[in-house]
């Protein structure tokens, strides 16, 4: 049986923030498996490793017997959320929610237990309060307090509208709560505002307020922005395994150690021993293929690992061009094409100012050979293995 002290341990493990404490450690003491929930909007049919921060930690809860509730924002996500946002968020469809919350549910059952989660579903129980309920529910709050709100006082600071619509949201992730009755909710940094509305809400429904666990928002690969795909820094967990290893594996030495506070399930006993090592003079390399090794497993099995590490030394540390690359076929007006245009046509670099700077970077190589010359020029007919970086590879054709 694992103490209440121990289990704070684990449950404040990698969170930026535990409200109230003193609360929880009461709600422990009951023991009764507690009912915590997290609520994801289904914005984006695939998970990346930004999103399993929260799934990581509903796991540490549920490994310690705890009720999970994988909460699914369908309704939520039909108003979109405001959070951390200077614009509007478009709204989705009912068929764009739909769909995306179909292949939520495979993902997530990467890192949970199926058999123990709860999958439960907002609409449920909004769609069946009417207009009155709704308007009841505003009015436990005022419009000042919703301006207190960081992200809406700046946007009203600056004179950026601010649908209604967007008010709305706090109210129904805080009813959420109510309907759920949680003992613990979990959200990232920029949801403390919605989570704090819970409390509020189940006040004022008489039920006991949950606490608040706030976890912290991953960086993503650029370890600058928050991990996002309209950035193109991040790491999905549908990805194919030698991607995501290679990802990892160029992270620098310090983003590694966030990444495995916040990702990896090893006990922090080992966690420290790693960190010793290191700081005595071992190479950290060693620690990112462990860690790299440990999340292509989570999602995609322990031998898709080992051929993720092979690939990975085959290609990176004795310099081989993997078999399975993308073939690409370009047109070219006249006797050929410029290199940047191969480079930017091919999908390798996403303009060609990048396309000449990875030149001058020494970034780029055909056929294993590097390039210097910027005006070099593939001609029509000519077939090459062409990389950009560690890990872009294409076979193009020029026709």
């Amino acid at each position: 049986m694992t103490s209440i002290d121990q289990q704070l341990e684990i449950i404040r493990r990698g969170c930026d923030e535990l409200l109230v404490e003193a609360e929880l450690k009461d709600k422990l003491k009951s023991g009764r498996p507690l009912r915590v929930k997290a609520g994801f909007d289904p914005t984006a049919p695939d998970l990346h490793l930004g999103h399993t921060v929260l799934l990581n930690k509903l796991k540490h809860l549920q490994d310690l017997g705890h009720h999970v509730i994988f909460l699914i924002g369908d309704f939520t996500g039909m108003i979109g959320d405001p959070s951390g946002r200077n614009t509007t968020r478009p709204p989705l469809t009912r068929a764009d929610v739909q769909a995306n919350a179909a292949t939520y549910s495979e993902q997530v059952f990467k890192i949970l237990d199926r058999t123990r989660t709860e999958v439960a579903f907002n609409s449920a129980w909004m769609e069946k309060l009417g207009a009155a309920d709704m308007i009841r529910l505003a009015s436990t709050y005022t419009v000042a307090r919703m301006l207190e709100r960081d992200d809406f006082h700046k946007r009203y600071q600056a004179r950026h509208p601010i649908a209604v619509h967007e008010f709305l949201y706090p109210f129904v992730q805080g009813y959420d709560s109510v309907a759920l009755k949680a003992d613990l909710e979990l959200g990232g940094t920029d949801q403390k505002f919605n989570l704090l509305m819970g409390r509020e809400m189940q006040k004022h429904f008489g039920q006991p307020p949950q606490c608040i666990l706030t976890m912290p928002l991953l960086e993503g690969l650029d370890g600058t922005n928050k991990m996002s795909k309209s950035l193109g820094n991040y790491v999905g967990v549908t990805e194919p395994p030698g991607e995501i290893f290679g990802k990892l594996m160029s992270v620098s030495d310090e983003l590694m150690w966030r990444y495995i506070e916040l990702l990896s399930f090893e006990p922090l006993a080992t966690i420290q021993e790693w960190k010793q090592r290191v700081a005595a003079g071992s190479n950290p390399r060693e620690v990112k293929v462990n860690f790299a090794k440990e999340i292509v497993a989570r999602f995609h099995g322990a031998a898709a690992a080992d051929a993720a590490l092979a690939d990975f030394e085959a290609r990176f540390k004795r310099d081989e061009i993997p078999e399975d690359i993308p073939e690409v076929s370009l047109s070219a007006r006249g006797g050929g094409l410029a290199i940047p245009q191969v480079l930017k046509q091919a999908g390798l670099t996403a303009s060609t100012s990048e396309a000449l700077r990875m030149i001058e970077q020494g970034g780029v190589r055909i056929n294993g050979e590097k390039v210097s010359d910027k005006a070099l020029m593939l001609a029509r007919g000519q077939c090459c293995v062409v990389q950009v970086g560690k890990r872009k590879f294409a076979r193009v054709t020029i026709a």
